[in-house]
């Protein structure tokens, strides 16, 4: 007996989005059975946009764009067999993209007292829920607020907008198919509110009175730009523009008082929708300062191991009344404190100071006292030790001048004889031309050097100079020099002198030195500036300046140091002269990692390999691959100037093994190699045979080509491999044919084109600036024709 047909695989159910393609399949156990689908219970004849397939022992369903008509219950039949699955139809509600894109990326922007509208129109199976939210509470009808719904939109309108309506809002439109939510955020900008109070008065005098506020606690949704500062005179209407204030600053002073008048203040905020309400002072009062000013520092009168006698002069300003004495105060010197010397304000202006450490230093400061109280204290004194004084030193030896030029001389001298007074400090340098009679002093503080060089003079002038030692007594007697200034040499603008030997390109090995010297020529000596990308020098760089020649020096160089190195040559008069160079620090490369090998085109094969680590480094590395036929054969470059990991090799021969090596290289070498570790080899193709199946005498399964996969576009980078694909139904099987810009790629050798069970493939090796343009793949069978259209760009890969 003839075994019983029975089923493989039953029908599913199957939910499918509205508009998207449906099949349904099942499987049974004979080749023979003819089926008939039913949907309902009705047999299915004819039905727009649904088709039927068989293939083998799979008898499918096919529905190319589901709409709500195709929901139901199906059923198929075939022999002894029946078995039955539902198809639901998802329609969940949907925005426009671009819609839905411009309302979550950029926030609804409004005026205040504006009216809002954000319309959302939407589609989908009604009926459709619309939910507004705003900070996540549902939003309900008031006075200015409304939110109105439609089968085909949902809108919110705000009638008089206010800063409070800012925020975040959510839109949650929800159906039996599904939810879905929209973010969105809305803007209202208004002019600032007041200046934060109260407003401080930080100063008032008979002179100025200084005001301070606090930033508006709302700037009204836009930066604030000024702030605005108005003055009225106690008991007058008029308010008089003072001026204004930056944003940044929230103090204001004004010098237009007088003293004894009363004012009010106020300030207001402006941003670029307007101006603030102002923030209003109480009554701010003119009137000068009643307590004593600073006296002038103190002086020392004199100093010995059990006490120091200072003096001092009264204050410019006395206050509002005569002042009535002073307090001191002194401090060791280096520490923070000051200790009171005096309890009780003491009328003269002059104190000899007790309970002083011998051998310590002190500073002392003074401060006024009239009836309003004690003013502020005076700057310290200068630092004096308490010990018994000693002898000023004597004269210094040899004063002579060592050398000169048009500006500048340098004079050297000796010490002092031991007998002429000891414990030398430092020295004194003091000038005078020939047609003054006062000296200046040369140096703020002693120096302690026996040597130094007087800068700034006038060239053919005469000079004269001395010079005193200086001890804990003070200077001793001036030795006196005369020296007569050269004539100034002509003045030569600075000049880099670029020849041949100064490269504006270098490349280093890491590890040796980086030495560049440049001749200059300039009078007088210019200010030498380096930098490097337009900043100073790394601390490792040593620069020298000498004999008309500039140089640069780096010990070992490391990658770092690569960069553009700029020197500046800039005389008194503001001539400048500036010369830029490259430095590229650079190493033979480190060998490429492992090579792989494989196939993605028929009779190709593709060779890939791990970056090498320099790549990190190198600017300018690239890979040269080269292949033999056997293990011991000559290697043969096959590619050159690769910039990527990647190369395709396409003359293969079948049976042959092929061995394969990756090196990469810079400008100072090659690295060493990396090779394959198995050959690659085509195997020879046998001769095809085909079994032809029986031909299915059933229902006619004919169609013509249609793309179930569309072209997409694409974007690659020059030298790399693009591989464009689709996917084709039809019955009889289609013809493939690709074209590019209108012209056929079937005989071009540089387009391998593939044909998988109706996937389709159009791959280009190595592509070019050439191969740029609009590809287009066309499918023919007797029952039509289709295509489909792609454009491919190309990058450079820099």
């Amino acid at each position: 007996s003839v075994p019983r047909c029975h089923l493989n695989k039953q029908l599913l159910d199957v939910r499918v989005l509205k508009g998207e393609p449906a099949e349904l399949s099942c499987t049974v156990s004979k080749d023979d059975v003819t089926g008939t689908w039913f949907k309902d219970g009705l047999k299915l004849t004819s039905m727009d946009g649904v088709s039927f397939e068989k293939e083998s022992l799979v008898h499918k369903l096919i529905i190319n764009k589901v709409e709500d008509i195709h929901a139901g219950k199906y059923r198929f039949e075939g022999g002894d067999i029946k078995t039955e699955a539902s198809l639901f139809v998802e329609d969940p509600p949907q925005v426009d993209k671009v819609l839905l894109k411009n309302l979550t990326s950029v926030p609804t922007v409004a005026k205040a007292g504006q009216q809002v509208k954000i319309k959302i129109p939407f589609e989908g199976r009604l009926p459709i829920r619309a939910t507004w939210l705003k900070d996540r509470m549902e939003l309900v009808d008031d006075t200015r607020i409304r939110v109105d719904k439609t089968e085909t939109f949902t809108m919110l309108s705000i009638s008089n907008s206010e800063r409070k309506d800012c925020g975040d809002y959510k839109v949650r439109l929800k159906n039996d198919s599904g939810v879905l939510e929209i973010n969105l955020k809305l803007m209202v900008i208004d002019k600032p509110q007041p200046p934060a109070g109260p407003i401080k008065i930080v100063e008032s005098s008979a002179n100025n009175i200084t005001i301070q506020w606090k930033p508006p606690k709302d700037d009204g949704g836009k930066p604030l730009q000024i702030y605005v500062v108005e003055r009225q005179e106690v008991g007058k209407n008029d308010w008089v523009t003072l001026g204004e204030t930056p944003r940044s600053c929230t103090t204001f002073t004004t010098n237009k008082v007088e003293q004894d008048m009363s004012y009010y203040f106020r300030v207001r905020a402006v941003n670029a929708e307007g101006t603030s309400d102002a923030l209003e002072s109480d009554e701010v009062k003119a009137v000068s300062k009643a307590s004593p000013g600073a006296p002038d520092p103190p002086e020392i009168v004199s100093a010995s191991r059990d006490n120091i006698t200072i003096s001092w002069k009264a204050p410019r300003k006395t206050g509002s009344s005569r002042i009535v004495g002073y307090f001191v105060q002194k401090r060791k010197k280096g520490t923070m404190t000051w200790l009171p010397v005096n309890n009780v304000p003491i009328a003269d202006k002059k104190l000899k100071v007790t309970n002083l450490k011998k051998g310590l230093q002190y500073e002392f400061r003074v401060a006024a006292v009239n009836a309003a109280g004690t003013g502020d204290a005076s700057e310290p004194s200068q630092p004096v030790f308490a010990r018994d004084s000693t002898k000023p030193p004597g004269h210094v030896q040899d004063l002579k001048v060592s050398s000169s030029d048009s500006t500048s001389v340098t004079l050297t001298w000796r010490r002092p004889e031991a007998k002429d007074g000891g414990d030398v400090k430092g020295y004194e340098v003091e000038m005078r031309s020939s047609d003054k009679l006062n000296w200046t002093k040369c140096n703020t503080l002693p120096i302690e050097a026996t040597t130094y060089t007087v800068k700034g003079l006038q060239a053919k002038e005469m000079y004269f100079l001395r010079v005193r030692a200086v001890n804990d007594s003070g200077p001793g007697e001036a030795t006196e020099i005369e020296a007569c200034m050269e004539a100034a040499p002509p003045v030569v603008f600075p000049r880099l002198l670029i020849d041949d030997t100064v490269k504006s390109f270098l490349v280093i090995k890491a590890g040796n030195t980086i030495r560049v010297n440049i001749p200059f020529e300039a009078s007088p000596d210019p200010v030498v500036t380096w930098l490097k990308d337009g900043l100073p020098l790394p601390t490792r760089a040593t620069v020298n300046t000498k004999d008309g020649t500039i140089q640069l020096l780096i010990g070992a160089a490391e990658f770092t140091d690569s960069g553009i190195y700029t020197v500046e040559l800039q005389n008194g008069l503001g001539k400048r002269e500036t010369f830029s160079f490259q430095v590229q620090v650079t190493d033979i490369p480190q060998s490429p990692g492992p090579v792989q090998l494989e196939e993605n085109v028929p009779n190709t094969v593709t060779v890939t390999w791990e970056p090498s680590p320099s790549e990190k480094w190198e600017n300018n590395l690239y890979y040269t691959v080269l292949k033999r036929e056997s293990q011991k054969g000559l290697w043969h470059v096959v590619g050159d100037l690769i910039y990527t990991n990647k190369f395709t090799y396409t003359k293969l021969i079948p049976g042959r093994d092929y061995y394969f090596r990756v090196v990469a290289k810079n400008n100072l070498g090659a690295s060493g190699p990396s090779d394959t570790l198995q050959p690659w080899r085509i195997q020879k193709q046998k001769a095809e045979f085909q079994v032809k199946p029986q031909k299915y005498r059933g229902v006619n399964q004919n169609q013509p080509p249609r793309f179930l996969v569309a072209l997409k576009p694409h974007v690659v980078t020059t030298g790399s491999e693009c591989r464009m694909s689709c996917a084709v139904g039809g019955h009889p099987a289609p013809k493939i044919t690709w074209y590019k810009d209108s012209r056929d790629l079937s005989n071009d050798p540089n387009y391998f084109c593939t044909n998988n069970f109706g996937v389709c493939s159009l791959v280009v090796l190595g592509v070019t600036k050439h191969d740029e343009g609009e590809y287009m793949v066309e499918a023919t069978n007797e029952l039509g024709r289709a295509s489909s259209k792609a454009f491919l760009t190309i990058k450079g890969n820099n």
